[in-house]
């Protein structure tokens, strides 16, 4: 067994863990309950595959895990199945180490994202922690400790691209936060369109209690979500908050009471991308766009590129026409008679109407 060859207390605790998820799994029936931390709500044998199921009777989610996710993977890429095809999750799962960055786990979030964005069938991702109690605690310092001083920058520098690579994914992304998001696990969670929270989640950007600073994007993107000044508070103080408060400074746009399954913000994440399921996928990608685009710069510039962005969804209907029919041709020659993003803003700020143009039309694939 793999777990059995890790040296020290902690090949043997994978080693346990694997053992009695092994012993549990063969003696699965219907309606059968997982010991201790392991136990989750009622499956029967043929939902156990399938991910978020809907309950019997109700319209609450249920866990249920494809059988060939090992217990040790630190990041567990799930696509479900049925009313729920289309969403992703990705669930950090680093329990001995609080869900920090490890490099093994950068590299992992990495591999998934690059494989994700190119997914036309994708429709939201959501992040999530496979750990009660935690959604992740920032960069794993027992393993920073241990680098030499040239491995730091690079490693803090990988930890941002990843979260850039997540805030640059093209469809909706929400993050569940179900328990701690500190340091570089609120920077990951800042990266998503949207956060939930469970009311006893704390949350902070807490590195000037180091002498550092937030080193993921949490200096531009937390003033971005909650406002410059109250942003610099936060930081200043290295202040940490629950859901309750996060809520009510903007940070979340959702907060819950947690459920004894500890996954109350997950469920709300995933009633969430439910609703926007229906919605036409091509729209959702290039509004995404548009929006992100159009933050950056004033608003007389952002609404150029809102107008470029719609002739990508609109001109001569053909997009639409595609969706409706399945018809792809004369697609691309249409898409390329669009209006050129004109004028710049008064910080002289000119978006790149072609860049524009071609990031939208592989929004539109």
């Amino acid at each position: 067994m793999a777990a059995a060859a890790a040296p020290g207390a902690l090949g043997t605790l994978r080693a346990g863990r694997a053992r009695l998820a092994a012993a549990c799994c063969a003696r699965l029936g219907p309606g059968w309950r997982l010991p201790g931390f392991l136990r989750g709500p009622r499956v029967a044998p043929a939902m156990w595959a399938r991910g978020w199921a809907p309950a019997a009777g109700g319209s609450a989610p249920r866990r249920g895990y494809s059988s060939d996710v090992k217990t040790e993977d630190e990041l567990r890429v799930r696509y479900l199945e049925e009313e729920n095809r289309g969403i992703v999750v990705l669930g950090i799962n680093r329990a001995y180490a609080k869900n920090s960055f490890s490099k093994n786990l950068v590299k992992m979030l990495s591999k998934a994202v690059d494989a994700l964005k190119s997914d036309k069938k994708v429709r939201t991702i959501i992040v999530r922690s496979e750990v009660p109690g935690v959604f992740c605690a920032g960069a794993d310092l027992k393993e920073r400790v241990k680098m030499n001083p040239s491995e730091v920058g690079p490693f803090v520098s990988k930890i941002r691209a990843v979260i850039n690579e997540i805030a640059d994914l093209p469809v909706p992304t929400i993050a569940a936060i179900d328990g701690l998001a500190l340091g570089g696990g609120l920077e990951l969670a800042l990266a998503c369109d949207i956060r939930v929270a469970a009311s006893s989640a704390k949350m902070g950007l807490v590195e000037t209690k180091l002498a550092i600073i937030p080193g993921g994007g949490g200096t531009q993107r937390l003033p971005r979500a909650i406002g410059v000044s109250l942003a610099k508070e936060l930081i200043f103080s290295a202040r940490v908050l629950d859901g309750q408060e996060a809520k009510a400074v903007g940070l979340i746009s959702h907060v819950l009471e947690q459920n004894p399954e500890g996954d109350a913000a997950y469920r709300k994440a995933l009633d969430l991308a439910r609703e926007f399921l229906p919605q036409g996928p091509v729209a959702m990608r290039v509004a995404k766009l548009a929006i992100n685009q159009g933050m950056e710069v004033d608003l007389v510039t952002g609404l150029a590129i809102e107008e470029a962005c719609y002739a990508q969804v609109n001109s001569q209907g053909s997009v639409r026409a595609r969706h409706l029919t399945g018809r792809t041709e004369d697609t691309e020659d249409s898409l390329r008679h669009v209006p050129r993003v004109a004028g710049a803003g008064p910080h002289g700020v000119r978006p790149h109407s072609a860049s524009l143009r071609r990031q939208a039309m592989e929004c539109c694939g």
